[in-house]
């Protein structure tokens, strides 16, 4: 009896050492297969709706964003920080709806923020090489939610712009991102993640080496080999007041119809997209790599009282900001790239002391429930009906009269014009 006894012991011992050493199951699509396909749309996600993130979106507001965005062929959703309750809430609202409807798909790229030491502090010694402590806690909490989701997770984000160097109120070295980076792959290796969620960083275009060689630095060039793809910020709009040599009416397209000239220079809005795009996949080659390369956010704003709009370069509107749109699809669905449009929902606490600003107005979808130009045919196709935002059917702006939007279209300057 006591040798039957101690086998079964053993038995159950052994059975108990296998499921704790088990990788978590990453169930659905993996990374690999989602990405890049033109089946699984992608875009940037924020479901906040007051002029403060003090009052997070509740998980029935969250499932309502959900069924919309599906309903517009969206597969996979990029959140940007788990310090707040946004994204935890986010997940468990998907796995809800997947539990009411296991046809359901929707998949998150989900972000890990991080920050330099004193960042967002009025503090002189912001160290750039240097780290936040609350870092090690996001990345932490990042990982939790990745075990507790592991159907939905497919893909952690380590930072968010934060090596460009014009985000200097927390702008890190790479090497910080590549710490992080490095920590996420041995936890895969350990079997603590999936082997199939991939790991990146999410950044502009010339943080990835596509720009001035002042980026060209062995932790970057590190960083490129360690990170499962490539994901990059490309912005032609505010390049419009930056750089805006691409976006002036050339003297050899004066003669051209105001639509032809928006049109000209939506398409060179285009190729300036694409041109950041190849300088990333240039420099990522000629350091010998090659993985994929996806475009982790652009998009046009429709609103802008400063630098982008009547007083200044002349490029936010709702036509442009479609036409971009439509362009971008078409270009990345045909090459195999994802693109995370910026972003699904207007949200009006990133500049809330202005209104009129531009960041509060970069989504498809508006704070009205109302589906912007872009968005016309999908409205027309009826696939949002049954459908709501806090309760209200998603409609047209402008009462989806095409003749009154576009009476708030501009021509841009001409190349003898200064924008201010």
């Amino acid at each position: 009896m006591r040798k039957l006894f101690r086998i079964l012991f053993m038995a159950m011992a052994a059975l108990v050492v296998a499921s704790c050493s088990q990788k978590p199951a990453a169930t659905g699509k993996a990374a690999e297969e989602i990405l890049g396909s033109p089946d699984y749309q992608a875009i940037c996600y924020g479901g906040y709706r007051e002029n403060t993130r003090d009052i997070q979106p509740t998980i029935p507001q969250l499932k309502d964003d959900m069924k919309i965005l599906h309903a517009m062929g969206i597969r996979i959703v990029r959140t940007y920080n788990v310090h707040l309750d946004e994204a935890a809430n986010l997940l468990e609202a998907i796995r809800q709806i997947k539990n009411d409807d296991p046809a359901f798909e929707m998949y998150i790229m989900l972000g890990a923020w991080i920050d330099c030491k004193n960042a967002w502090t009025a503090l002189p010694d912001r160290i750039r090489n240097e780290e936040s402590p609350r870092n090690e806690v996001e990345i932490n909490r990042a990982v939790e939610l990745t075990q507790k989701y592991p159907d939905i997770v497919k893909v952690i984000g380590v930072g968010n712009e934060a090596m460009v160097h014009w985000a200097w109120d927390y702008y890190v070295e790479p090497a910080i991102i590549l710490k992080w980076v490095n920590h996420l792959q041995g936890l895969k290796k350990k079997g603590k993640l999936p082997e199939s969620l991939w790991i990146t960083s999410s950044d502009n275009y010339a943080s990835w080496g596509g720009g001035g060689t002042e980026y060209h630095l062995a932790d970057l060039n590190e960083l490129i080999r360690a990170v499962d793809f490539v994901s990059l910020h490309t912005y032609p709009m505010h390049e419009t007041h930056y750089h805006p040599d691409f976006w002036r009416v050339p003297a050899e397209e004066e003669g051209l119809t105001d639509p032809e000239k928006i049109e000209a220079a939506m398409l060179r809005s285009r190729d300036y997209a694409i041109a950041q795009y190849e300088s990333v996949v240039n420099y990522m080659k000629g350091l010998g790599i090659d993985k994929p390369v996806h475009i982790g956010e652009t998009g046009w704003a429709t609103i802008s009282d400063g630098l982008y709009g009547d007083t200044g370069s002349r490029a936010t509107d709702e036509y442009k900001s479609a036409r971009y749109y439509q362009l971008m699809r078409e270009w990345t669905n045909k090459n195999g790239i994802s693109c995370f449009w910026f972003e699904a929902f207007d949200e009006q606490w990133k500049d809330a002391a202005n209104p009129q600003g531009s960041e509060n107005h970069f989504g498809l979808i508006n704070l009205q429930s109302q589906a912007k130009y872009a968005l016309w045919d999908l409205v027309d196709a009826g696939i949002f009906e049954g459908l709501t935002r806090d309760g209200k059917p998603v409609t047209k702006t402008f009462a989806g009269d095409t003749a009154v939007m576009m009476q708030g279209v501009k021509v841009p300057p001409t190349q003898r014009q200064t924008i201010p």
